[in-house]
């Protein structure tokens, strides 16, 4: 059985027994089937929904969702995920932080962090112009900036590891 947790807030089990599937250990009567466009529609006891997937993150086991327009963050934990955890070995607080490479040739407008700083997900960490375009390069995860290897109003090279977190 998978653990889902929806928006951080609501959490249930999930599975499968045979073609039955099983949520919080009732069987419930769901079809679920992708469409050609992309769409998933989903019909559970008897109440029809679409939905779409918008973002997957095999790292943090993470799934955004859009369900008749309404966006859900999915967190799915497997059965030896939680057995880990139950050890005190949370695998994706163990997962190494990758550095921050520039994704294409450009210059190093602004850097916004300081090294030893803690950031979250998502947080802007520099602005890269390239193209003609201002980029706000983003952590991929949470970390601390270990070391920043650029300077403002530098020119950098495709590849190049800008920020190294830990």
């Amino acid at each position: 059985m998978l653990q889902i947790t929806v928006n951080e807030d609501r959490s249930f089990s999930v599975g499968q027994e045979g073609s039955d599937w099983v949520i919080d250990g009732e069987k419930v009567n769901c079809d679920i089937q992708p469409q050609p466009n992309g769409l998933i529609s989903i019909l559970l006891n008897n109440k029809s929904y679409t939905a779409t997937v918008e973002g997957i993150d095999r790292n943090a086991k993470q799934v955004t969702v859009s369900v008749n327009g309404r966006l859900h963050t999915l967190a799915i934990s497997e059965p030896m995920d939680r057995l880990l955890a139950s050890m005190g070995m949370d695998l994706k607080a163990m997962q190494k932080a990758e550095p921050v490479k520039a994704p294409m040739p450009g210059m190093v407008l602004k850097v916004l962090v300081t090294a030893g700083q803690q950031i979250t997900k998502g947080d802007g960490l520099l602005i890269l112009e390239a193209m003609k375009m201002e980029n706000v390069l983003k952590a991929g995860a949470d970390a601390r900036v270990k070391a920043i290897n650029v300077q403002e109003r530098t020119a950098v090279e495709k590849g190049a590891v800008l920020i190294e977190l830990e």
